[in-house]
């Protein structure tokens, strides 16, 4: 062999072995130079759809290619989790993931169709949620002890609608330590839940504040109290249930995370954790989800990663040992 083509033979031997080098840094800098998919794993309305609506809206219109967003509701949050973690690892497809999606899930045991520590690559955790016990304004409870005297004086139990895992396992919580019994309707979302109070379904709903707002305003729903101690403009004086109701509850909140698929660039998952950075940056954006009871929260992927696999233990250790239970 020549050495003509035995340099050629090697050269064609290295552009074959390293496309991914090769190629990586381009698409990471050319990133996105097409549409960008953000699924929900909830009907539309919620905390979670609309936060992702906001965001999705900035990101399109600093990056100039739209953000889809794609209500994919079911299964604890299972078939949007799913759809993602088949995805491309290109950053073209993205999840909006709860708690329940990576840590419930796993603690409780149920059957799940994703592996949430394998499946995904960590972005950035978006936002903690406080939710709110909450009844209907004509007809339901003055108060948390009002609440508790009427279900300890029915002779049915009272019913209480929640969507995600960990609103479900706070109204039993609640009423366990108050002495009454419930029955869970679940729902699956909040759009859901809010109408199931509206409608006279429920007794109760445990859920974020974001959808229940605009009826707690109107005078339609009366919140009765909220779940974590964290400030809420859009209801200053409301207190915390365990407050209110004079019980050593816990405070039970949600959250929700950005992950992408497993394998996807790290520059781009930079570039998309920089990209909320920035869009949490901007005052108006946070007044206007601080309106809506929406905590904004940003970190770096290996902050959030190592934020929901800690949370994950904690929870599976309190379902294993007893201190929690969904029965």
């Amino acid at each position: 062999m020549t050495k003509t083509i035995r340099c050629a033979a090697m050269l064609a031997l290295l552009m074959w072995a390293a496309p991914a080098s090769a190629q990586g840094a381009p698409d990471a800098a050319a990133f996105p130079s097409r549409p960008i998919h953000l699924v929900v794993p909830f009907p539309a309305g919620g905390p979670t759809d609309i936060l992702s609506r906001i965001i999705g809206e900035r990101m399109s219109k600093d990056w100039g290619q739209p953000v889809v967003i794609e209500n994919r509701p079911g299964a604890n949050t299972g078939i949007g989790a799913q759809q993602v973690a088949r995805a491309a690892p290109d950053g073209y497809t993205l999840l909006a993931a709860m708690d329940a999606t990576l840590v419930m899930n796993p603690a409780t045991g149920v059957s799940m169709s994703y592996d949430p520590f394998k499946d995904f690559a960590a972005v950035t955790l978006l936002a903690k949620n406080t939710s709110l016990l909450t009844v209907r304004a004509s007809d339901g409870a003055t108060s948390v002890k009002d609440l508790i005297a009427r279900g300890k004086a029915s002779q049915k139990k009272l019913t209480y609608g929640a969507g995600i895992i960990i609103t479900r396992l706070a109204g039993q919580v609640f009423a366990r330590a108050a002495g009454f019994g419930v029955v869970l309707v679940p729902y699956k979302g909040s759009a859901e839940v809010v109408q199931g109070l509206l409608s006279g379904s429920v007794d109760f709903i445990v859920d974020g504040i974001a959808s229940s707002l605009p009826l707690i305003q109107g005078g339609k729903f009366r919140a009765l109290a909220k779940l974590n101690d964290r400030p809420l403009t859009p209801l200053p004086q409301l207190p915390t249930l365990a407050a209110a109701s004079g019980l050593p509850l816990p405070e039970m909140s949600s959250w929700i995370g950005l992950v992408a698929p497993a394998g996807t660039p790290p520059a781009i998952v930079a570039k998309l954790q920089q990209e909320v950075a920035r869009i949490y940056a901007d005052k108006a954006t946070l007044a206007r989800l601080d309106k809506l009871g929406i905590s904004a929260v940003s970190t770096t992927p290996e902050a959030f990663d190592r934020f929901y696999r800690d949370e994950a233990a904690r929870w599976t250790k309190a379902f294993k040992d007893g201190t929690v239970s969904m029965n």
